[in-house]
């Protein structure tokens, strides 16, 4: 696998629960230097040098049955049960499949979206998104 490492990453405005959980699964276990860019929806060509997420015709994107987290998750190979945890309930809240139908999922998705509809800055609604994934880590990295 090629390095990843110090790379702008870029994704459609306004983001939200996969895009937020795939950009902090990115900062925290890929690119730790990642920096983040923010495209106008129906953007077909990404800024040179950027690696594009969740956005169409991309690596790192929905397959098959997989959001954009689970995606990156198989791509860069990472096996962790409290990353598993998060990965079930950003799909449930996504994808509204309710394949793992995970319960918190509710509830995180009530507090995504009162931040979305609070901070309408990306980079500011990534900071808080940040926080409560740091927070769901921790919870399941302790059980």
């Amino acid at each position: 696998m090629k390095d990843f490492s110090g790379k702008k990453w870029v994704t459609r405005k306004d983001i939200f629960i996969d895009r937020i959980a795939s950009a902090w699964l990115i900062r925290r276990f890929i690119d730790s230097k990642a920096r983040f860019v923010f495209v106008s929806k129906g953007t077909e060509k990404t800024p040179r040098g950027t690696v594009p997420f969740d956005m169409y015709g991309s690596e790192f994107t929905h397959h098959g049955e997989d959001c954009t987290f689970e995606t990156l998750m198989k791509a860069f190979d990472l096996k962790d049960t409290a990353l598993q945890s998060i990965a079930e309930i950003v799909h449930d809240i996504d994808l509204k499949d309710n394949k793992y139908g995970r319960k918190e999922a509710d509830g995180i998705a009530q507090i995504v979206t009162g931040l979305s509809q609070k901070l309408k800055d990306d980079n500011k609604l990534l900071e808080k998104g940040l926080e409560i994934f740091d927070a769901l880590y921790q919870n399941y990295s302790s059980t």
